[in-house]
């Protein structure tokens, strides 16, 4: 449907069930999982392993063929952390995979495909081995991660700088820089005196926002009938 059809107490429903599906199945798999989330999608997100912690406002976006995993395999039991901070926003295909230790700064923004790794996983000549250096993933507050951008191990990306789409990571980043290119080179630095609008300003206050959009939900959906948007399903017409 091009409009969105549904009645308000409908998605309402939904964004309940959908809540509660993402307390009973996904934040169980956290060490900790931050308040005010947004799961869209949530049975198309998988977390595994032991030690994962995402902050509050976390914006999950998944679709069936485009999953966001995240997931820890340490080397021994319950070895391995991910540290995922507030207002971080991970896109459909959004894949991060810690063996020792990944950690994502606050407002950090995800775009479709972003791959995040801190091991190759298996040796160059011993394949059946991970080396046995540790090197681990640090990404800074504000950093924006563009489509299918890979940042792989023992990279520090610093704070609001700016991955370019299908980038790959394998070399430190500096703060408030553009790079771009396999592998990645800076091609453009930012000015950090212009300031940055960042996803921790946008949610400085959850509770008002919420309400926001709750308000905006009831003002387009309320006149929506339930046997128009049945209708709408089932025998779609131009224009619906």
């Amino acid at each position: 449907m091009r409009i969105d059809r549904r009645p308000y107490w409908y998605k309402k429903a939904y964004l309940r069930f959908r809540y509660w599906y993402t307390e009973h199945f996904l934040a169980p798999a956290c060490d900790s999982l931050g308040d005010y989330h947004t799961f869209m999608k949530p049975w198309y997100t998988s977390i595994s392993g032991p030690n994962i912690v995402i902050g509050r406002c976390a914006t999950i976006v998944s679709e069936p063929s485009s999953r966001v995993e995240i997931g820890v395999w340490g080397r021994k039991d319950w070895e391995g952390r991910i540290e995922i901070g507030d207002n971080v926003l991970m896109s459909p295909g959004t894949r991060i995979s810690a063996s020792d230790e990944i950690i994502i700064g606050n407002g950090v923004m995800m775009a479709h495909g972003v791959y995040i790794t801190d091991s190759d996983w298996h040796g160059i000549y011993d394949r059946t081995e991970r080396s046995a250096n540790k090197t681990p993933v640090h990404i800074g507050n504000n950093v924006w991660l563009g489509d299918r951008a890979t940042v792989l191990k023992g990279v520090t990306i610093g704070e609001n700088s700016i991955v370019a789409a299908c980038a790959v990571v394998t070399r430190d980043v500096p703060a408030n820089v553009v790079v771009a290119g396999n592998p990645a080179v800076v091609v453009k630095n930012l000015d950090p005196e212009k300031g940055f609008k960042t996803r921790d300003d946008y949610f400085a206050d959850p509770e008002s926002l919420a309400r926001f959009f709750d308000g905006v939900d009831k003002m387009v959906l309320e006149g929506n009938s339930f046997w128009n948007w049945l209708r709408c399903l089932v025998w779609p017409r131009r224009g619906d």
